[in-house]
């Protein structure tokens, strides 16, 4: 079985042909910017162009210099989604806000795009992601894994067989989750962190950098250190 997105259509990781996909993306910051760098990263390895990157928007006051060197023009606030003809990929690290960050964007009817992946990532067999999914360079996906919408799979971040991630996940730098793991919705793992198999972590919480889970943590948790412990957030 080939990789599939939500609507259940096959899709080739690099997609080929010249049906371009003209992308906005939500937040001018560092992540934001390193997919404005995945989406080049597409281009350069297919045969033809498969994303133009409209611009970007940002409810702030971003560094504009940073922008500039990129060649991506701000295009206002983040409604302004509304009025282009381009969908959203969310570049914002922080789960919570990326998950208001899409509820709002849902409410004008905007739509997101499809998963981007690095053409330095790996994805295996029977794998399904969710709209709005990014997967960086170096990042392994291997096989029955579902991952939902706009979670983020950051750079050299692992994914074991038969785990289940939710939406609005974020996965630090060189984080490795082992088999049958489930993150709920909105947990964040820092970089480096490692998950035994079988493990559950519940919605929306947190696990620190360098730390190890070898028990399941609640909804809501913060925990740090080896083996990780929890506390309420």
């Amino acid at each position: 079985m080939r990789t599939r997105y939500s609507n259940g259509e096959p899709n080739e990781l690099v997609r080929v042909g010249t049906v371009v996909e003209r992308i906005v993306i939500v937040g001018a910051g560092g992540h934001g910017r390193e997919i404005v760098a995945l989406a080049a990263a597409c281009n350069l390895a297919a045969e033809h162009p498969i994303y133009e990157v409209v611009g970007v928007v940002d409810d702030g006051k971003p560094d504009l210099g940073r922008l500039e060197r990129l060649s991506v023009p701000l295009l206002g606030p983040v409604e302004a989604v509304g009025d282009l003809d381009a969908r959203y990929v969310i570049g914002i690290g922080n789960p919570s806000v990326r998950r208001v960050v899409d509820q709002r964007l849902a409410a004008i009817g905007a739509t997101a795009a499809a998963p981007i992946v690095h053409p330095l990532a790996w994805v295996g067999l029977d794998v399904e992601l969710a709209p709005g999914v990014i997967v960086c360079a170096g990042a392994i996906i291997t096989t029955n894994v579902r991952i939902g919408r706009h979670t983020h799979l950051n750079v050299q971040a692992t994914v074991s067989h038969d785990c289940r991630l939710g939406e609005y996940v974020t996965v630090a730098p060189m984080t490795a989750i082992s088999g049958n793991v489930t993150l709920e919705d909105e947990v964040e793992l820092g970089m480096g962190v490692s998950v035994v198999p079988g493990m559950t972590i519940g919605r929306a919480s947190l696990v620190g950098a360098g730390a190890v889970v070898t028990r399941d943590i609640a909804p809501g948790m913060v925990a740090v250190g080896v083996p990780a412990r929890s506390r309420p957030r």
